[in-house]
């Protein structure tokens, strides 16, 4: 996870991920829509998921 991706997953989680699948992005956008925290929680911990890399 490089500091860029933590960078832009605190300013906009969505496009953090982009590359982690059509349904990842989904979800985070969702939850982004809800409240600003749980899309940055859900946005590092799909980075940090050893299994998506």
């Amino acid at each position: 996870m490089s500091l860029f991706r933590v960078f832009l997953s605190i300013i906009c989680p969505p496009l953090a991920i982009a590359d982690k699948g059509c349904g990842s992005v989904i979800i985070v956008f969702i939850l982004w829509l809800c409240g600003w925290v749980p899309g940055v929680i859900a946005a590092l911990v799909i980075l940090n998921n050893p299994k998506n890399k």
